[in-house]
């Protein structure tokens, strides 16, 4: 087919330019599409399913482990939704909101930048490592710092930044399962697990004494949370699903060939052959992150819960990391010093494969803001040279965080996923309206799905109001 641009009426483009029609690839076999959904899998880990979560079950047992399972299933639809636009144009789906209103790119800007500059999860497992190896505050910060460098080296010396964070998050995420299996079997008996089974169903239950930031944050971290579900449209682009087969990668400037990465997208028209590949496509997509992100995400969230209910239940602990020691001494008291070190470093593997996940997705997210809205037209500025200018801007902020007052893991944890709650309802309702009115026919949501996103919005909506209601009067006291 020739190239041809892409009219407004199909896809907008007084605010960005117009894209080129091209036919959509042969999907391939779902097996073919894993990977994205293990890096947000791998942004899941650290934050919801480690701390947040386990937290919540030490200090409430599994009151509303419900809402825990009612959040992974709705990230579940939300995520397929930000694929949803990936797929039909190559773009990011905020992209696609900056089609809609140029003042998106600001405001997802700041919604990208502010609520995940805050190292928690580098801070998190260098107070692990010193309960591991010995050492004060200031040896804590040390270990901070050097991780986030670490990790920034890491993603700087790969030659294709895609390749190399999915070989990591693989490697890691599979030894922490095995770890996490071997834990859960040591401690965890059935009336734990029948416990955990009541509070699934005990639905719309919340004690009366549990802090509202901490309830809407761990909702917004019942999977990956904020703006790094929104990375997902980033992830399966650089995999080359869909429309994303004719957008190249980002690579190292150092170690990579820069590949011609294109800032506006593709389309194609609803032709017979290429509303067959959209529907192979489609099914596809949503077998890879059904499996890979959904069920791990949802099995690693109960493995952890029931493991922090089974070891610190009744212990009355409240400050920063200490449930998890209370984890760690149960395990050493029951069954030796061996696996208490085993779920520390599992731990410690845990945030530092967050950390990983996180820095990448917040300077790719940035990346593409501010390329495709402001400098597209800049040759100095590749997205390349973007990226990485953007990475270790981050890492040399977190650096300054670690080194001022504001470094406690769990205070960070808990501002940064109440943040992101609230932008979770801003793209919801984004993505209603982008993926009904923008993408028609045969490419708009079905009614389940529909459905599925208009109570993101209630869900994400109702708990958003809540909190601020309660918390914004004390800002003034």
């Amino acid at each position: 087919m020739a190239a041809k641009p892409v009219p407004h009426e199909v896809i907008p483009c007084d605010q960005l330019p117009a894209g080129q029609y091209r036919d959509l690839p042969e999907p391939p076999n779902w097996r073919k599409l894993v990977g994205p959904s293990i890096l947000l899998l791998g942004l899941s880990l650290g934050s919801g399913e480690f701390v947040l979560w386990p937290y919540i079950t030490h200090k409430f047992g599994f009151a509303v482990f419900w809402a825990c399972m009612v959040g992974v299933l709705t990230q579940y639809f939300i995520n397929m939704e930000i694929e949803r636009w990936a797929l039909a144009t190559g773009e990011t789906a905020v992209t696609g909101f900056c089609r809609l209103w140029g003042g998106w790119a600001g405001i997802f800007l700041l919604c990208n930048v502010v609520p995940w500059m805050w190292p928690g999860w580098a801070s998190g497992a260098a107070t692990i490592l010193t309960w591991e190896f010995g050492g004060d505050e200031s040896v804590r910060v040390g270990y901070s710092i050097a991780s986030l460098i670490l990790v920034g080296l890491a993603l700087s010396l790969g030659p294709v930044v895609y390749n190399t964070v999915e070989k990591i998050q693989t490697i890691l995420i599979a030894g922490v399962l095995v770890f996490l299996l071997v834990i859960f079997f040591l401690v965890v008996e059935p009336d734990h697990v029948w416990a955990m089974c009541k509070g699934i169903v005990n639905i719309g239950y919340i004690p009366p004494d549990m802090e509202l930031p901490l309830m809407l944050g761990a909702l917004a971290f019942a999977g990956a949370g904020g703006t790094m579900n929104l990375a997902q449209s980033d992830f399966v682009r650089d995999k080359g699903y869909g429309m994303g087969t004719y957008i190249g990668r980002l690579t190292s400037p150092l170690t990579g060939r820069e590949e011609a990465a294109g800032d506006i997208g593709y389309h194609f028209e609803q032709t017979e052959e290429n509303l067959r590949r959209w529907r192979g496509w489609w099914r596809a997509a949503n077998r890879e992150h059904l499996v890979t992100f959904y069920a791990l995400s949802a099995l690693s969230l109960m493995l952890l819960s029931l493991i922090s209910y089974a070891t610190t239940r009744g212990a009355g602990l409240e400050q920063g990391l200490g449930f998890i020691a209370a984890e760690g001494d149960f395990i050493a008291r029951e069954h030796g010093s061996f696996f208490k070190h085993l779920f520390n470093w599992m731990g410690i593997a845990i945030l530092l494969t967050t950390e990983l996940g996180l820095l990448d997705a917040c300077a790719r997210i940035s990346t593409d803001i501010i390329k495709v809205n402001w400098l597209r037209d800049s040759d100095k500025w590749s997205k390349d040279r973007l990226y990485f200018l953007l990475l270790w801007a981050q890492i040399v902020f977190g650096i300054l965080i670690m080194l001022s007052d504001f470094n406690r893991p769990v205070q960070l944890l808990v501002l940064s996923a109440s943040l992101n709650a609230g932008v979770m309802l801003i793209y919801s309702i984004l993505l209603l309206w982008m993926n009904n009115r923008v993408l028609k026919g045969a490419l708009a949501m079905h009614p389940t799905r529909f459905v599925a996103l208009i109570w993101s919005c209630a869900f994400f909506g109702y708990f958003t109001f809540v909190t601020l209601q309660n918390q914004l009067p004390k800002l003034w006291n």
